[in-house]
C-alpha cells in the first residue's frame, strides 16, 4: 500500500473512530436531543348511549373496578410570598377554591421554620400539596389538573393499594386553559398497570349518575356519587378567557383535583377541578366542576409534545345585548359583538373594526361570544379565514390569517392595563340623563395623562353612578369618541347624542381606554 493510501486509511479510520466515541460519550452525558417522534396512544371513546336499570351493586362494581386507575399526588415547589386564592381575587365569598389537599395542609405551605444562624443565608421555604389523577396508558402517563403540578420541582405518585411507597413523576405537557396536565412515572412499578376507559362527555345530560373518586383531604381513594347538575357551565380559568364545564353534586372536596368523574359503566366523562365554597365552608356545598373529557382527550397529543398550538385573530368580544339586538341589523340574538381590535392583529389587518358584529366564522354561524372563541382557537395558526360581519346593519365578508395564541403574554398584557386618571379641574360638567354619566371636555392635560392621539377630542367621562346603566361597562377616565356613529368633540356633543337616544334603545360608544379604542353598548333607561 503506497504511503498516500496509508495515510488516507488511518486518517478515515480515525474519524469513524472518533465519531464511534463521540456517540458513546454522548449517550452517557445524555447529550443526544431526546427524539419528539414518540406519540401517545389516545385512548377510545365509548359513545354509546347510556342504558340500563341501577341495582344495590352497581355504584360498588364502579368503585372496584374504577378505584385501581386513581393515583394520590403529592407535589414540593418553592413557597410563594401570595396565596393561591390571589388567584380568585381575594374575595372568600363564593370562591372558586382550587383542589390543593393537605398532602401538606390543605394547599398551605409546610415552612422551614428553624431560626436562622447571625449571617446565614435563609433556608429556602417550600411549600407541599396534594392532589389526585388516573392513568392513562400502560407506558405510565397519568391526567391530573395543571394546578396539581403547575411549577412542582418534586412530584409522587401513590397507586391504589400502596399508601407508603411513593413513585417518581415529571410533567410532561400542561394546558392552562383547559387547567389540564400530563404527568408520566419515572420509576414504574413491576406490575402491569391499569389503565382508565373513557366515555364520550358529549353524551351526558343533567340528571345523570357520576361518580368522582380521589383523595379528599389526604383520604386516599374516597367515593362520592351525585348526578350531573348541568353541562357547558361558563368558567372563569383566567382573564378574559372561560372553559366549557361539567357542574356536579357529586362530592368534591380539596385533594379531589384532577380525579375522574366517572358514568354509570365506569369510563372517565370528565377532570374534577373545582368547587364553589363560600364564607363558612371551606369544602363542598354541592356545586362542583369537572373538565369535559373530550375537551382533554382532543389534547392529549399536544399535552405528550408538550406544547398546545391554539389559534387567535385580534379581538375582543362581548354577547349581544339581549333586548336591542336589532339595534344591529340582526334577526335574531345571535353573533359576537366585537369591543376591541388592537392594532397590529390579525382583525386589524383584515379590517374588523369595533362595533361589528361577527355572525359567520369560517363558515360556520356564530352562535354566541364563547362559540366565537372556541372556533378561534381551535384552528390551526396560519390558516386564512373568511369572516362574516354586520357593520352598520350591512354584511360585509372579510378574510382573516389566524395568529398563533400565546396565554402567558395575554395574561401579562392584561395584568398590565393602565388604571385611568380622573380630572381634578372639571371645566365644562355635564350629566346625560338616563345614562347615569357626568361628562368633562378632553383637555390637554388629561388627553396627556392619557396617552389620547394627537388630535383626537372627546368627552371625558369623570364619573359613573353604580346604580346608573352604564355602571360596569363604563368607567372613569374612558373618552367618548362617538355615540351612534357620530363623531363627538367636546361633553356638550356627547351629551347631545346621548340625549337623542331613546329610553330601552342602545347607544354604541367607541371610546378610548387603555391606549386603545374600544366598542361598548349601553342600553339607555
Amino acid at each position: 500500500m503506497s504511503t498516500r493510501k496509508t495515510t488516507l486509511f488511518y486518517f478515515l479510520l480515525t474519524i469513524v473512530a472518533s465519531l464511534a466515541v463521540g456517540m458513546v460519550i454522548a449517550s452517557r452525558l445524555d447529550m443526544t436531543p431526546a427524539s419528539s417522534a414518540q406519540t401517545i396512544a389516545v385512548p377510545a371513546m365509548n359513545s354509546a348511549p347510556l342504558t340500563g336499570a341501577l341495582n344495590a351493586d352497581t355504584f360498588r362494581n364502579i368503585a372496584k373496578a374504577s378505584s385501581p386507575i386513581v393515583v394520590n399526588i403529592r407535589t414540593e415547589m418553592k413557597a410563594k410570598s401570595n396565596e393561591l386564592t390571589d388567584f380568585f381575587g381575594g374575595s372568600q365569598d363564593d370562591l372558586f377554591r382550587r383542589f390543593f389537599g393537605p398532602g401538606g395542609g390543605g394547599g398551605g405551605g409546610q415552612q422551614d421554620d428553624q431560626p436562622q444562624g447571625r449571617g446565614r443565608r435563609p433556608r429556602e421555604q417550600k411549600t407541599q400539596a396534594a392532589g389526585t389523577g388516573f392513568i392513562i396508558s400502560k407506558d405510565g402517563f397519568i391526567l391530573t389538573n395543571n394546578h396539581v403540578v403547575e411549577e412542582a420541582t418534586k412530584i409522587e405518585v401513590y397507586l391504589y393499594g400502596d399508601d407508603e411507597t411513593p413513585y417518581s413523576a415529571k410533567l410532561i405537557g400542561h394546558d392552562q386553559l383547559t387547567d389540564s396536565a400530563l404527568i408520566e412515572l419515572v420509576d414504574k412499578p413491576k406490575g402491569a398497570l391499569p389503565e382508565a376507559k373513557f366515555g364520550d362527555s358529549s353524551q351526558i345530560a343533567p340528571g345523570d349518575w357520576v361518580m368522582a373518586i380521589g383523595n379528599p383531604f389526604g383520604y386516599s381513594h374516597t367515593v362520592t356519587v351525585g348526578v350531573v347538575s348541568a353541562i357547558g357551565r361558563p368558567f372563569a380559568v383566567m382573564s378574559g378567557r372561560n372553559n366549557e364545564m361539567i357542574q356536579t353534586d357529586a362530592a368534591i372536596n380539596p385533594g379531589n383535583s384532577g380525579g375522574p368523574l366517572l358514568n354509570v359503566r365506569g369510563e372517565v366523562i370528565g377532570i374534577n377541578t373545582a368547587i364553589i365554597t363560600n364564607a363558612r365552608s371551606e369544602g363542598n356545598i354541592g356545586i362542583g366542576f369537572a373538565v369535559p373529557i373530550n375537551t382533554v382527550r382532543d389534547l392529549l397529543p399536544q399535552l405528550r409534545a408538550g406544547k398546545i398550538t391554539r389559534g387567535k385573530i385580534g379581538v375582543s368580544v362581548l354577547p349581544i345585548p339581549r333586548e336591542a339586538y336589532e339595534d344591529f341589523g340582526l334577526k335574531e340574538r345571535k353573533g359576537a359583538l366585537v369591543a376591541q381590535v388592537p392594532s397590529g392583529g390579525a382583525a386589524a389587518k383584515a379590517g374588523i373594526e369595533p362595533g361589528d358584529v361577527i355572525v359567520e366564522f369560517n363558515g360556520r354561524p356564530v352562535v354566541n361570544s364563547d362559540d366565537l372563541v372556541k372556533n378561534v382557537v381551535a384552528t390551526k395558526p396560519g390558516t386564512s379565514v373568511p369572516i362574516k360581519v354586520l357593520r352598520n346593519k350591512q354584511e360585509k365578508t372579510l378574510h382573516v390569517t389566524v395568529e398563533e395564541l400565546d396565554l402567558e403574554a395575554e395574561q401579562a398584557q392584561n395584568r398590565g392595563g393602565r388604571g385611568q386618571d380622573r380630572d381634578d379641574n372639571p371645566s365644562d360638567s355635564h350629566e346625560p340623563t338616563g345614562f347615569g354619566l357626568t361628562l368633562d371636555n378632553l383637555t390637554p392635560s388629561m388627553a396627556r395623562r392619557l396617552r389620547v392621539p394627537s388630535g383626537q377630542t372627546g368627552a371625558v367621562i369623570t364619573d359613573v353612578d353604580p346604580d346608573g346603566p352604564a355602571a360596569g361597562a363604563l368607567r372613569q377616565g374612558d373618552i367618548i369618541l362617538s355615540v351612534n356613529g357620530r363623531a363627538v368633540s367636546t361633553a356638550a356633543d356627547a351629551k347631545r347624542e346621548l340625549d337623542r337616544v331613546q329610553a330601552n334603545h342602545l347607544a354604541q360608544l367607541r371610546v378610548w381606554r387603555n391606549e386603545q379604542e374600544v366598542f361598548v353598548p349601553v342600553k339607555k333607561e
